[in-house]
């Protein structure tokens, strides 16, 4: 009797939701990844959907956070998984498209004036589907260009026009009248009208407000463009999506070396590293100390020195007589460091001193 009326609503249409998802798989159960390592129970959408029915003047996000919160080991409580993705969807409008777009300098694109033979090239070694098209800067920005409308142009060109194909004809006798010589691989992106629109927006515009952009525009680039109209960097769906479900890797990504030496004293190191697998490859003088107590990896390490995540661009001494120099790294994680040990470092610039002397 108590109930405002859109509560009882909400109340109600809970338990008829609640009463359809246990006709149908749940979402854990399809995926078989979330829950395999709990007991069977409840499943994310279910104890998602119970903190709606719960709710007692109290928002729906604080429920979520104080459910995060507790630490309760039942069937009923959030594997380590649940529990990171719903804490990544919470900060998600906290998170601005400059935290999670490619740099400048790590943006790769294509000149207008590109050949359609280049092109594919570029496609073919960069394993993108979509890259930005720009004039002689990337401060000059005209769209994008996408491997589905190149296809899909040489297939045009190629196909032999000489009378119509019968509806019987096999799949082998089509791919025959393809003449891939009637293809003109000299003529450039800008003369061939492949360039589709793309988003411009401001590196402090947040991530989930993009998202809603992105999905009315139906398109999955923008570019950051800075106050003076500059290139800050590139931001795609993926970049978004992965702030909350990790690192999404296709056929494409390429594995990279989680430690490799450039120099002397000087390394490569991916955030997720093992601090015992870098003190292995640095050599006896790379001691965690403390750190090694409580955390696992090198990303761990120089969070648990600053007390937070660092920023791109950020020198940590996390060890004595080495620096970290973060290379790149978002609101959630330290992804790729640079170790440098400091020792050798002030070698080189003596005997670079010298030798000028």
């Amino acid at each position: 009797m108590n109930d405002k009326p859109e509560t009882a609503a909400r109340q109600d249409a809970g338990s008829e939701l609640s009463e359809k998802t246990e006709e149908a798989p749940s979402p854990s159960t399809i995926s078989g990844s979330v829950t395999s390592e709990r007991p069977a129970g409840p499943s994310l959408f279910d104890r998602v959907l119970g903190l709606f029915r719960q709710r007692n003047g109290t928002s729906l996000r604080e429920e979520i956070a104080d459910a995060l919160a507790e630490t309760a080991s039942d069937a009923e409580s959030f594997s380590p998984g649940e529990r990171a993705m719903l804490h990544n969807i919470l900060r998600l409008r906290e998170v601005r498209v400059e935290d999670v777009m490619v740099p400048r300098a790590d943006i790769q694109g294509v000149e207008i004036n590109t050949s359609l033979g280049d092109l594919l090239n570029l496609f073919e070694q960069s394993g993108h589907s979509r890259m930005p098209v720009y004039a002689e800067t990337m401060d000059d920005p005209r769209g994008m260009v996408h491997i589905r409308d190149v296809l899909a142009h040489i297939t045009r060109l190629a196909r032999v026009r000489k009378g119509r194909a019968s509806r019987k004809t096999t799949a082998a006798a089509a791919t025959a009248r393809l003449d891939l010589a009637q293809v003109d691989l000299v003529r450039t992106i800008g003369e061939l009208g492949l360039i589709r629109p793309v988003l411009f927006v401001p590196p402090s515009m947040l991530a989930s407000d993009l998202m809603a952009r992105m999905q009315t525009a139906r398109t999955q680039m923008a570019l950051v463009i800075d106050e003076y109209g500059g290139t800050d960097g590139l931001v795609s769906l993926e970049d978004i999506v992965e702030m909350v479900v990790g690192d999404i890797e296709d056929e494409h990504d390429e594995d990279e070396a989680m430690i490799t030496q450039t120099g002397d004293g000087v390394f490569l190191v991916d955030g997720k590293a093992e601090i015992d697998d870098v003190a292995k490859m640095i050599g006896e003088g790379f001691r965690a100390g403390e750190h090694g107590e409580s955390v696992d990896t090198i990303g761990g390490m120089i969070f648990n020195t600053l007390g937070r995540v660092p920023v791109r661009g950020e020198v940590v001494q996390a060890i004595p007589g080495f620096e970290f120099h973060v290379l790149d790294a978002d609101p959630r994680r330290v992804k790729r460091v640079r170790i440098v040990e400091t020792t050798k470092s002030d070698r080189r610039r003596r005997a670079a001193r010298t030798e000028q002397a």
